[in-house]
């Protein structure tokens, strides 16, 4: 599993209740929602990161 880091997101009030409505709608958590939002507009973008093979 890869290592996740945490850092401070400063965002728009409106925008960050309309993320927490979605993660709701979606049953995922707010932090959940906007990685997978991440995760999902790198992909379409071709900008996904390399995974590191796992050690067994």
């Amino acid at each position: 599993m890869s290592k996740k880091k945490a850092f401070a997101l400063r965002i728009n009030e409106d925008m960050l209740k309309a993320v927490e409505k979605w993660a709701t709608d979606e049953f995922r958590s707010t932090n959940g929602q906007i990685e997978w939002m991440l995760t999902e507009s790198l992909r379409k973008a071709k900008r996904q990161p390399k995974r590191s093979s796992e050690k067994p």
